[in-house]
């Protein structure tokens, strides 16, 4: 027994320290984790200047009128209870209405707590122990953290750098072996910027088709592409595979403290309907996803859309700002992004690119997070800059970032 082998000191039990389950030890979130480092710098006199968190409301973009009026307006109707568990049927529709424009016909939706949630759900559902998913390197870190808690491998493919950080297909090719179970696309991507053309998609749809995987495609940030490009959903182009599509209010919408987002899965229906069953038994567990919130959702699909050009025209000027800056920068490269708000710049120095932050949030308050944190090819060194901050921000930040190269260059 356990209490048996705690001694009793004094009349009282002394007991161990409490062991966390070794399924937590390779998870890290180094967009959160850089934040202890800024803090390091603040308590030491320095002015900080936030290149780190992808949240527009921290800078100078706000939260559509409508999206906020509309649960405002649930809240007051008593919508405050739990809903149904995939979610309230009118924003169900409506973003089975914005799957049929994009192309492609959900045989299942589900509404949750973020689109994090809907990942969660979608790699949970789908992954055992001992199987692996072909995740983007570099990519978002959740996607590692959470194949590392189901004890399954994250298995890397890259994305290539001389090729504007388009996937290797080769390597995704070479990856794959009789227990990889799903490939995992970001599109855009987030830590590069990189958008997928549809011949990219194409050759993804043909790998996941001949080895019978599950594709899921976080498209968070759809409609905040560039130079007038055009998104295309993995999903349209496969309609009979399994595919997962991850969406959300987060980062289209300006609204990531809501908390919303989406899982749509689409396929023929004999090859998904027990991996639907399966998501809908770790929604159910869950009870729901905010209630109120989701009827932000109409308003944010089928209202007004006038805000959506305005963000990408600010964030085209100060994606060209931050590319400009970063490659006159001696030791430094960017390839251009052209989606989202992120820039993904290489560090061509002989340092790790962790150090190269730390040192530069130290000296300089200018906080980005280490390249290493989203992964990246062997022998490289990179560090992500989020361009959301006004201009003026950017060339203070960027004009610290030069100084502080000289130190190498010398």
């Amino acid at each position: 027994m356990r209490l048996a082998q705690a001694a009793v000191r004094g009349g009282k039990m002394d007991l161990s320290p409490i062991k966390p389950a070794r399924r937590t030890e390779n998870i890290e979130y180094a967009v959160r984790d850089i934040v202890l480092v800024a803090q390091e710098a603040a308590k030491a006199g320095k002015e900080l200047l936030f290149l780190n968190i992808g949240d527009p409301i921290q800078y100078d973009f706000d939260t559509p009128r409508h999206l906020i009026e509309a649960t405002y307006q649930a809240m007051l109707e008593r919508r405050t209870g739990y809903s149904a568990s995939e979610g309230v049927d009118e924003a169900i529709e409506a973003i089975r209405q914005e799957a049929r424009a994009k192309g492609f016909e959900p045989a299942d939706i589900f509404i949750t707590s973020g689109a994090s949630e809907a990942i969660d759900f979608a790699l949970t559902a789908l992954v055992n122990e001992g199987e692996n998913v072909l995740l983007p390197f570099p990519g978002y870190p959740l996607y590692t953290a959470i194949v590392a808690k189901l004890g399954a491998e994250a298995r890397p493919y890259y994305l290539d750098e001389e090729k504007a950080w388009q996937p290797d297909i080769d390597d995704i090719v070479r990856k794959i072996d009789e227990k990889t179970r799903a490939i995992v696309i970001i599109n855009p991507n987030n830590p590069t910027g990189a958008l997928y053309p549809r011949e990219t998609l194409e050759q993804i749809v043909e790998i996941a088709r001949e080895h019978n995987l599950v594709i899921m495609s976080d498209e968070i940030y759809d409609k905040l592409v560039f130079d007038g490009r055009e998104h295309v959903s993995i999903a349209s182009l496969a309609r009979e595979l399994p595919v997962v599509t991850f969406n959300g209010l987060s980062k289209c919408y300006l609204a990531p403290g809501f908390r919303i987002g989406w899982g749509m899965v689409s396929g023929e229906w004999d090859l998904i309907r027990d991996y639907i069953e399966a998501i809908h038994k770790l929604a159910r567990a869950r009870l729901s996803a905010s209630h109120p919130k989701q009827y932000a959702i109409p308003p944010a699909l089928q209202g007004e859309q006038d805000h959506i050009a305005e963000v990408v025209s600010r964030l085209e000027r100060r994606r060209d700002l931050t590319v400009e800056m970063l490659n006159d920068i001696p030791g430094i490269s960017c390839v251009p992004p052209e989606g989202a708000f992120y820039a993904f710049p290489r560090i061509n120095l002989d340092i790790s690119d962790r150090d190269f932050v730390c040192d530069l949030i130290r000296e300089t308050g200018v906080v980005v997070v280490h390249g290493s944190g989203f992964g990246q090819r062997p022998g490289t060194a990179h560090f992500r800059v989020v361009f959301l901050p006004p201009e003026e921000v950017l060339e203070k930040a960027y004009a610290r970032i030069r100084e502080f190269m000289k130190r190498y260059l010398r």
